[in-house]
C-alpha cells in the first residue's frame, strides 16, 4: 500500500502549468479534475481579481484556506491551487498530509515569459512585474517544498512531457489512479493569482 494520497495536487507559481498540467494529468490518469480557483469564483460569484480589489488579500486567503480544507478532503482527483495557497500553514499542511502534492518549479523569468500579457492575475499587475515574480519566488519557493512530495522542473518541456514525468514520479512512488474519482468535475478552468 502505498503511502501517499490518490488526491493529487498541483502547486507553484502563477503560470507554472498547474491548471494545464493538472487537467492534462487527469485526463491522462483518468481521474477528475478541479481548479480551486474556479471553485473559489463560483462560491464568491466574481473573478477572483475582483474579489482581491474590493476586499483584500487576507479575505480572499480566507475563502481559499477554507475551500482548500473542503477539496483535501474529497478523495481522488486531481486538484490544481492557487499560487499563494502555500502561503498559510495550515494549507501547506494539508496538502502535504491530505494530498500527493507535486510543486510545478518555475522559475520567475520563465513565468514572466509565458504571463507578461496575462491582466488577470491581480498580484501582478504592478509597474515590474519580473520584479514582483522575483519576490514571490523567494518568498513561496520554499513554502511549495514543504507541502511538496515531488518536485517537477518545467523548464522547456511540453505539457504531455511534464504529464510524462509525474505520472512516471508517481508510478515510482506506488501513486494508483484510481477507477473512479471523488473530486466534483472542474470545467476549464482558469488559475487567477
Amino acid at each position: 500500500m502505498s503511502a501517499y494520497s490518490s488526491l493529487i495536487a498541483c502547486v507553484g507559481l502563477p503560470g507554472s502549468g498547474k491548471s494545464t498540467v493538472g487537467r492534462q494529468l487527469a485526463r491522462r490518469q483518468g481521474l477528475r479534475f478541479v481548479d480551486s480557483d474556479q471553485v473559489i469564483e463560483q462560491r464568491l460569484g466574481c473573478s477572483i481579481r475582483e474579489f482581491f480589489e474590493r476586499e483584500g488579500e487576507v479575505a480572499f486567503r480566507d475563502v481559499e484556506e477554507q475551500v482548500l480544507d473542503e477539496l483535501t478532503q474529497a478523495g481522488s482527483g486531481v486538484l490544481s491551487t492557487g499560487g499563494g495557497a502555500v502561503l498559510r500553514p495550515a494549507n501547506r499542511r494539508r496538502l502535504h498530509e491530505r494530498t500527493t502534492t507535486i510543486y510545478l518549479h518555475s522559475s520567475a523569468e520563465e513565468v514572466f515569459k509565458r504571463l507578461r500579457h496575462d491582466q488577470n492575475r491581480p498580484l501582478l499587475q504592478v509597474a515590474d512585474p519580473l520584479g514582483r515574480l522575483r519576490e514571490l519566488y523567494q518568498v513561496r519557493d520554499p513554502l511549495y517544498r514543504e507541502a511538496a512530495h515531488f518536485v517537477i522542473e518545467t523548464g522547456r518541456p511540453s505539457v504531455a512531457s511534464l504529464v510524462n514525468m509525474i505520472i512516471m514520479q508517481l508510478e515510482l512512488a506506488g501513486v494508483n489512479a484510481p477507477a473512479s474519482a471523488a473530486l466534483p468535475d472542474s470545467s476549464a478552468a482558469h488559475s487567477s493569482n
